[in-house]
């Protein structure tokens, strides 16, 4: 009976944009890859259209008729020009490849290596010191880079070799290194941010003063827990035998190599927030600093600048492409009445504003287990920006910050996303991580490892639901500047 009663409930309109989205995800688990499977089932849904539903049978005349609103071959060439223009004429994703480029070529800079070394014998003396300072360094790679893959696979490859010797627990040790190389992607620069606000339409700048607080939230939620854990089982983290004691010339090492990154930040995040220049001027000014620093540590070589450079154009160029091909997506499946569909589906469900924004977070989170943050991003964002639009939302933004309640929940779903990172089987952090891992350490390590971070970053979550002024208040107090 509940069967009938949801075939009755669904109109046909909505049994198409299903049926669109059962046959994306049926193509993802037969192993094609995300850009060809939301272009795939585009084409399909096109073809679908022309030849083979007739309007005034199927009652979606609304979206699909014989005038000039069908679907047809030259609105949809008229869409891939505005698909291209709207990728390659975009000033604000001008910066995506700048900050890309940044954070790449301050992994290749030395500096992360020279924090590592400094830091190891500024916290040798402590239980759990290595694991803070590869948190630390962490949060400081992730304020000056915005790249996970990178900050992960470097992270693993200094420290973890380091733990396993110290004889750390291998969940840990892994889950440490993980959740701390993920930080990048919220913590501005991101270019999670970038993506969001394009697809948003709201300022870059105010994510990115947006999300400070929160991704130093997560830093200082899994410092803690660190701390809290060496207390509990100190022999998962033992402190080593032989260390090196802590004198002035040691705290000034430290000093020296946390200031080079200190240093870009301030140059990145500082233009923005005192208005000098824009987010994408700034990227600009991180891509030089960044040359700068590996300069200074005679880093830069032909080979290396080469490599950065490829790196960066691949990446870019994988952003792009399922940029375009998601857009391509979420043009069709607007055309079969989709943006209508997710809002009836999710306004009518609850009545308390504040719950349809749990709701929304709560799929966001499962499809983390199945999708990158970039398709998340890409399909599902625009696709609830109308509902979020018409809530009723008590976010202060200080009279001064725009439409601060999308602000808040662009963090709301950034945080969100941080999961996605860690959790399996799409969880990219733990297959880069793994990568580096030496033998003996498993992706069963790594999964036991990350589940506590996971718990943690949903906590946080909630205490920036709880707090929205941890949102709005910086880009509120940088507007009245």
């Amino acid at each position: 009976m509940q069967l009938l009663s949801l075939i009755d409930f669904l109109t046909l309109n909505e049994w198409f944009v299903l049926i669109i989205f059962l046959t994306f995800i049926a193509m993802l688990f037969r192993g094609i890859p995300v850009a060809y499977a939301l272009v795939g089932v585009s084409l399909i849904f096109i073809v679908l259209a022309i030849f083979v539903l007739d309007p005034n049978k199927t009652g979606i005349r609304e979206y699909i008729e014989y005038d000039d609103t069908r679907i047809s071959y030259k609105k949809m060439g008229a869409a891939a020009g505005r698909f291209f223009g709207g990728v390659i004429k975009n000033p604000v994703l001008v910066a995506l490849p700048m900050f890309i480029f940044m954070g790449l070529m301050l992994d290749q800079s030395g500096v992360a290596q020279r924090m590592m070394r400094s830091m190891q014998v500024l916290f040798g003396a402590l239980r759990g010191g290595l694991a803070l300072s590869v948190m630390l360094i962490g949060i400081i790679l992730a304020a000056s880079t915005g790249v996970i893959g990178a900050s992960v696979v470097l992270l693993g490859v200094m420290g973890l070799p380091a733990m396993m010797e110290q004889n750390y627990s291998k969940s840990i040790a892994t889950g440490t290194i993980a959740a701390s190389g993920t930080l990048g992607i919220l913590i501005p620069p991101s270019i999670m941010l970038v993506i969001m606000s394009d697809q948003l339409s709201i300022s870059l700048g105010d994510l990115f003063m947006g999300a400070l607080f929160p991704g130093l939230l997560l830093g200082a939620l899994y410092i803690t827990f660190i701390v809290i854990y060496g207390v509990l089982r100190p022999s998962a983290m033992p402190v080593p035998e032989n260390r090196e004691p802590v004198t002035g010339k040691v705290i000034a090492e430290v000093a020296l190599s946390v200031m080079p990154p200190m240093a870009l930040i301030l140059v990145v995040l500082g233009s923005i927030f005192f208005g000098f220049a824009t987010p994408t001027e700034a990227s600009g000014l991180g891509a030089l600093g960044a040359m700068v620093l590996a300069i200074l540590n005679r880093k830069l070589t032909y080979t290396v600048f080469r490599d950065v450079m490829r790196q960066t154009l691949n990446t870019s160029g994988y952003i792009v492409g399922i940029f375009i091909a998601a857009n391509f997506f979420a043009y069709v499946l607007r055309l079969y009445g989709g943006d209508e569909t997710i809002k009836h589906m999710i306004a009518g469900s609850f009545d308390n504003p504040y719950m349809i924004v749990i709701f929304i977070l709560f799929i966001v989170f499962l499809l983390g287990f199945l999708l990158d943050w970039i398709e998340i991003t890409l399909i599902i964002m625009p696709l609830v920006l109308p509902v979020v639009l018409g809530l009723d939302l008590a976010v202060d933004g200080f009279g001064v910050v725009d439409d601060p309640q999308i602000v808040w929940f662009a963090i709301l779903v950034a945080v969100t996303l941080q999961t996605s990172f860690l959790t399996p089987p799409v969880g990219f952090a733990l297959f880069y991580l793994k990568g580096v891992c030496p033998p003996g350490v498993t992706l069963g390590h790594i999964y036991k490892g990350v589940i506590p971070f996971v718990l943690l970053q949903l906590f946080g979550l909630f205490i920036v639901f709880e707090f929205p002024w941890l949102v709005t208040w910086l880009p509120a107090v940088a507007y009245a500047n």
